[in-house]
């Protein structure tokens, strides 16, 4: 699953994320890095304790909670705390995978990465390079967001950021731990669901096709859900 969904911050509330960053006290990314990405990761990142991050990280949960492609797609289980990077000139991260199982939140829990997720905070003419690359995706030419949009992909991919250039990259970035733990059968649930919002609006909530394509993704979700 490679997935934009736009808008999960609105412009206004993207500035002011970078507003409330702009001052923050920034510690070596590799803090976070496992023993091979810390060999290729060159960034900047706002320590996970910081005010700053519980505020901004409250924030965008809240949102996409409210963001109904991303609980479409996601079928979210558990969501990591978000941490939020920092790339300037000369900076980047190159290939690598995501760690399996992450620990964080308060109090500490064990997080099983099943998707990854880059919340793009800065405007994408404020800096240059910066582009996030997923092999086997169909991103070989990279992603690069606008201020509020969101790229969803596989935690298990290989990807990269490219170095940037110019300015300074901004981004929030964490797991979902998902109730559908395989991938396919989140993609099929992802597009079963878009076929019953396609029924429901050409037929009407109540017609049978609706009613049955509505009950067969439950007992599918109740088939393969964790929870």
């Amino acid at each position: 699953m490679l997935l934009t969904l736009p808008g999960v911050l609105s412009p206004e509330e993207a500035a002011a994320c970078r507003k409330t960053l702009l001052d923050a006290r920034w510690d070596d990314g590799r803090i976070t890095a496992g023993a091979q990405s810390a060999l290729v990761k060159a960034n900047l990142q706002l320590p996970e304790d910081a005010p700053a991050a519980r505020q901004l990280g409250e924030l965008i949960l809240e949102r996409l909670g409210r963001h109904a492609a991303f609980l479409a797609a996601a079928l979210p289980q558990r969501v990591f705390p978000p941490l939020f990077n920092r790339y300037e000139a000369g900076m980047g991260f190159g290939d690598h995978i995501d760690n399996a199982v992450r620990i964080g939140g308060q109090p500490a829990r064990r997080y099983r990465t099943d998707l990854s997720c880059t919340l793009f905070l800065s405007e994408p003419e404020d800096y240059d390079g910066g582009e996030l690359v997923i092999d086997g995706a169909g991103s070989s030419s990279g992603v690069k967001l606008g201020a509020g949009d969101l790229l969803l992909y596989e935690a298990s991919t290989v990807h990269r950021v490219t170095p940037v250039a110019r300015g300074a990259r901004l981004a929030a970035f964490f797991w979902v731990q998902s109730m559908v733990r395989d991938r396919g059968q989140r993609e099929l649930l992802f597009d079963l669901d878009a076929s019953i919002r396609g029924a429901r609006a050409a037929l009407g909530d109540a017609h049978p096709a609706a009613v049955r394509l509505t009950g067969t993704y439950h007992n599918l979700i109740r088939m393969w859900a964790e929870v």
